[in-house]
């Protein structure tokens, strides 16, 4: 169905001389008059706004119509007449209402007449076929187009190319022409600011005709809303410079700070805040949106806050929580012993290093002694910190979730220091492991290029001297001169000139040359050995004490991926709250037309020898779209990797969440 239509608007908007005239439906019941709007030349289309009554001085009308282009930039003016006969037949307002055309000239000139007691309508448009007066004139055909007015002004039309899902060859030919039609609804607003009760020299009949929309508790929240938000934007940008003052930003604060989801939430929530009571106007329906999503959000997430905080009160939950935290605290801690105590053994019949196993297991066994230690002595203090931190729920349910994720991170911390201890230790001999793989191999890593190249450690990469006798310029005795030994002699200092350019050396020198190569050669070839005995060494110390370090380190993982993943669901539900346009789907469900993805027709009357009849409907935004397109940002949430770099990570040992990785790559 939406193809046929986006097909007859193609048709309709071709080069055939077809004019199509949108007339709202509020006007179908006014009174004779004239027709007022704006002339769309490219689309062939006449945007019908209002009607003007009888009686009216021609001079009056233009100037209204002036004070309405100067104030919306649109070219409104005199389309034509409209003629309702509702009794008799008005012969004579008939040839009236044709004579304007002579006042106010308008190529084409438009004609609509509703007959009187029936359906049906009688729609002309008249154009001069030439500039002169008493030129001929040709008459083209109308198709009457009926639309809600109200719903188009108040609705905002996304284009094709906004919608997510949408290709580039989807783009209907339409788009230019509806994009015209709701552009001159909207900005012809103050041509509907006037009623039929004012006492003005013009009477024009629109949507708003009969009394202009207003409510006292709106114009009252209008006058009190500018100092208001003066008032807390003045407060929030003091609060805003004294969380950037050095003072309270210290090396240990600013890394802890950091680090906490409390603050990153408490940070985005002042930049909510600020955004909502901001004094400056919203720049256009996009901007005005998000500060509409931002205010519903902060409402409805203080709302949860309170609820949450009044349920945290009741009965005293304060104190039973705090009876329940020391008691699962140590049920985890006796657990993790269990398992320590199992790892130290035989775990699933597997061979372990003994000594490295049990230095490893009494390792973490005294860190959590140490844990339940601070645990117990925490213990008095738990209730009056929970009901302090409680109160942070006025702030939103947002902020009570955030303290929730770091108070699991704080009563987890023994088992991220587990995880950071067992890829620390599993990542150096897995890197261990790869650099003497590397030297088997005859590579190295080179740290300035950061690359693999490659480096032979053969016995013949040192060079020998050789044994075959260089060509001498003058005389040569001995047989033990080389290419490498050649050597300039003593000159006296009278000869010095005539024997330039000539070497001699003696058997002695050579001989002394080879016995130097030879002591080189075997220097060489015993460091080459050592290395190699050294590296062989190393490798298998390393690949037997890789299972004990693996099986840990696959231990603690596991046990920190299961605290990150709790962590990870209480974030989502954070970036859920902060995120979801509300505002938006409150309209798209409430009133779906003021988000528009577009329009269908609906046909009304089509005969033979009247013009075709059809009414614009809004067609809704999909609520997918609307998330999309309106979702809000959320606050700073942990790097995002795919589960190929995930598992790439988990596997050298690299660290996950919340710590940075590495940048380079280290030998």
């Amino acid at each position: 169905v939406l193809r046929l239509l986006q097909l007859l608007w193609a048709q309709l908007s071709g080069p055939s001389m077809v004019l199509k005239a949108f007339f709202p439906t509020c006007c179908t019941s006014a009174d004779s008059g004239l027709l007022v709007g704006r002339w769309v030349p490219e689309q062939s289309s006449a945007v019908v706004l209002a009607v003007v009554h009888f009686p009216f001085i021609p001079v009056q009308v233009k100037e209204l119509l002036a004070q309405v282009q100067q104030a919306s930039q649109v070219s409104v003016a005199v389309l034509g007449t409209w003629c309702h006969r509702r009794q008799e037949t008005e012969e004579s307002l008939g040839h009236f209402l044709e004579g304007l055309g002579a006042l106010f000239s308008h190529e084409p000139w438009l004609q609509l007449c509703r007959e009187r007691g029936s359906k049906s309508w009688s729609c002309k448009a008249t154009r001069r076929q030439g500039p002169a007066p008493l030129a001929p004139v040709c008459e083209d055909q109308v198709m009457l187009v009926f639309y809600d007015q109200r719903k188009v002004l108040l609705s905002r039309l996304h284009p094709p190319a906004a919608l997510p899902e949408r290709q580039a060859g989807d783009a209907t030919a339409s788009a230019g022409g509806l994009a015209a039609v709701f552009d001159t609804v909207a900005r012809s607003e103050v041509l509907f600011q006037s009623d039929r009760f004012d006492e003005g020299p013009v009477r024009l009949t629109h949507w708003q005709s009969e009394g202009v929309e207003a409510s006292i508790l709106v114009e009252l929240a209008k006058r009190a809303a500018g100092p208001i938000c003066l008032l807390l934007a003045c407060l929030l940008s003091l609060i805003s410079a004294a969380s950037a003052c050095r003072v309270f930003r210290p090396w240990p604060l600013s890394f802890i700070w950091s680090k906490l989801s409390t603050c990153e939430q408490l940070r985005h929530r002042l930049d909510q805040l600020t955004l909502v009571v901001s004094t400056h106007r919203a720049g256009g329906p996009t901007q005005l949106m998000r500060k509409a999503n931002t205010l519903v959000s902060v409402l409805l997430d203080m709302a949860l806050g309170l609820l949450l905080l009044s349920w945290l009160h009741r009965k005293d939950r304060f104190a039973q929580l705090a009876e329940a935290l020391v008691p699962v605290a140590d049920r985890v801690a006796e657990e993790l012993q269990h398992l320590l105590q199992w790892l130290m053994g035989a775990p699933a019949g597997l061979k372990m290093n003994r000594a490295l196993d049990q230095v490893l297991g009494r390792f973490f066994l005294y860190h959590i002694h140490l844990w339940i230690s601070y645990i117990h002595l925490m213990s008095p203090f738990i209730e009056h910190i929970l009901w302090h931190l409680g109160l942070s729920a006025c702030l939103g349910l947002t902020v009570a979730l955030s303290i929730l994720s770091d108070i699991v991170s704080l009563l987890t911390f023994h088992i991220y220091c587990f995880y950071v201890y067992g890829a620390r230790l599993y990542c150096l001999k897995i890197h261990g492991l790869s650099s003497l793989w590397r030297l088997f191999r005859g590579k190295k890593w080179n740290v300035l290029r950061q690359r693999v190249d490659s480096c032979s450690y053969d016995l013949d990469q040192v060079p020998a001297p050789s044994s075959q006798p260089s060509a001498c310029a003058g005389p040569c005795s001995g047989s033990g001169i080389t290419r490498g030994s050649l050597a300039p002699a003593p000159q006296a200092p009278g000869v010095q000139g005539a024997a330039r350019g000539r070497v001699y050396t003696g058997p002695q020198r050579g001989r002394t040359r080879r016995r130097q190569g030879q002591t080189l050669v075997r220097e060489a070839s015993g460091q080459q050995a050592l290395e190699l005995f050294i590296g062989t060494l190393l490798f298998t110390i390393l690949i037997f004490l890789l299972p004990t370090t693996a099986l840990y380190y696959l231990v603690f993982t596991l046990l920190r991926l299961l605290v990150v993943t709790v962590q990870g669901l209480v974030h989502l539900l954070v970036d859920l709250i902060n995120s979801l346009p509300l505002y938006s789907l409150g309209l798209r469900l409430c009133r779906p037309y003021r988000l528009a993805a577009g329009v269908k027709f609906r046909v009304l009357e089509r005969e033979a020898g009247r013009p075709l009849r059809l009414l614009m409907q809004i067609n809704p935004l999909p609520f997918s779209h609307v998330v999309r397109i309106y979702r809000l940002p959320s606050c700073g949430c942990p790097p995002k990797h795919s589960w190929g770099s995930l598992c790439r990570k988990l596997f050298f040992g690299e660290l996950i969440y919340p710590w940075r990785q590495r940048g380079d790559k280290q030998d």
